[in-house]
């Protein structure tokens, strides 16, 4: 089973569905004992870090998280829930993360050019290195993203996107992986994409 993590931050129905629709067993998890029973953990999430990070904390599930990667089980992590995996985020004063992927979270305003809408919404190029996660697809397909935020100072960035700047759209450390944008929103690629992960669980 591929497990979501519900930690009361994000719409999870999208995701559950895709997953579905590629026939893989998937269940939304609330209790941090629930990941040890799974073969793969999507960490999903939108709105603010500090909260998200908070929720994490309080509910148990960060401690699990830990332990599950240090297991070797694969994670991804998307939209926020990539941002998590990372080791601090500015947004709204200074917040720590998981600290499975080196690096932090800062704002892409004052990173792109002027005009340019911040939060950045829409279809973008993904630019990647070769990774299991993106075995399926093609250079140059297009996936969708939300964000205000993204990943700097990290060595591991194995994907980006270009939005009047090179933007990380895409981390990944051995069994651990983190997509800035919204797999389930992207259509026939990002299926290929959660299909990838889901063969690596």
């Amino acid at each position: 089973m591929i497990a979501i993590v519900d930690y009361g931050v994000g719409n999870l129905f999208s995701l559950e569905s895709s997953l579905k629709a590629l026939s893989y067993e998937v269940g939304t998890v609330r209790e941090p004992g629930s990941l040890r029973e799974a073969s793969g953990i999507i960490l999903p999430g939108v709105g603010a870090f500090g909260d998200a990070a908070k929720k994490l904390e309080s509910s148990g599930m960060r401690e699990e998280l830990l332990s599950q990667a240090k297991a070797g089980k694969p994670i991804l992590g998307i939209c926020l829930g990539m941002q998590l995996l990372l080791e601090r985020s500015l947004e709204f004063g200074i917040h720590d993360g998981l600290g499975l992927i080196k690096g932090e979270v800062v704002p892409i305003a004052g990173r792109i050019p002027a005009g340019f809408k911040i939060p950045h919404i829409g279809w973008n190029e993904l630019s990647f290195k070769p990774h299991p996660l993106f075995a399926d697809i093609r250079p140059g397909d297009n996936v969708y993203f939300v964000h205000s935020y993204h990943a700097e100072s990290c060595p591991d960035v194995i994907a980006t996107t270009d939005y009047g700047a090179t933007l990380t759209a895409a981390v990944g450390r051995d069994n651990v992986m983190g997509c800035q944008f919204h797999p389930e929103k992207s259509g026939e690629v990002g299926l290929k994409i959660l299909s990838a992960f889901c063969k690596m669980c």
